[in-house]
């Protein structure tokens, strides 16, 4: 087994609000976490704690429970663990605000039968078969909203964790329920990767090559490779930034099975 993961904040006067892990439980098989946090527009999330805080402490839960619960599938655990997080600041925060911090997750759990996944919001699982097939699992639900909306906050606001619009992992468990989920035969995937869009939009924004070559990227030169890639196509002065943001924190985890 091999493991590869790295993690660049968007800026050296913020934190990095994403979050990764990935172990190997002693039970066997292996566990790997990844959280986008978002950030509130002006700061406004009615929390004490921020986004960072959120961040580490849901994905602290949800790496404990993947490797300890193996009774529980994923989706429970999301909810378990958004449960779990919301207890520990609602008595400090205002959780019914609409912008509580927040994050995507892409969740994968295997062992020798099976490899299981979750996905919430936009960040990609990427799951390639032993003869180099690869399958990108996503929560397209963002996509599409169109532009026009997106760059509105209040009409963004509205769609949030709603129906019609998209889901994230804030403090409501029952989001889990949404979450894009599957099993499949461990014999069927050599590795795996999971992205933040921040390391993702070499392929879904840059167009530098599809999900395949993404993940050949990562074989080849590893996460921080991935990211330092990034980071170069952002740095041309004549590109306008992506998404309005010309660096965002960015995360890759690699896994060869």
């Amino acid at each position: 087994m091999r493991i590869d993961l790295a993690s660049a904040p968007g800026s050296a006067e913020r934190p990095n609000e994403d979050w990764v892990s990935a172990s190997t439980p002693a039970a066997g098989g292996g566990v790997v976490v990844v959280l986008d946090g978002v950030t509130p527009p002006r700061g406004d999330d009615g929390c004490a704690h921020g986004v960072p805080w959120f961040a580490t402490r849901l994905g602290g839960r949800l790496t404990e429970l993947s490797g300890s619960r193996r009774d529980m599938p994923l989706d429970r655990i999301l909810a378990r663990a958004i449960g779990d997080t919301a207890d520990a600041h609602r008595d400090t925060c205002d959780l019914s605000h609409v912008r509580t911090p927040q994050a995507t997750v892409v969740m994968v759990r295997w062992d020798e039968a099976r490899v299981e996944h979750l996905v919430l919001s936009d960040s990609v699982l990427l799951l390639q078969a032993p003869g180099g097939a690869v399958t990108a699992v996503l929560d397209d639900r963002l996509d599409r909203i169109p532009h026009v909306v997106r760059g509105s906050v209040a009409a963004t606001d509205a769609l949030r964790n709603a129906e019609g619009g998209f889901f994230t992992a804030a403090a409501d468990p029952s989001v889990a329920a949404r979450a894009v989920v599957g099993r499949t035969p461990r014999r069927e995937v050599g590795a795996l990767a999971a992205l933040t869009d921040g390391a993702s939009r070499w392929t879904d924004t840059f167009g530098q090559g599809d999900w395949a070559a993404c993940l050949g990227v990562l074989r080849e030169e590893g996460a921080r490779g991935l990211i330092g890639r990034v980071r170069a196509i952002e740095s041309d002065p004549g590109r306008p930034p992506a998404r309005h943001k010309r660096h965002d924190d960015a995360s890759a985890v690699y896994a060869e099975l």
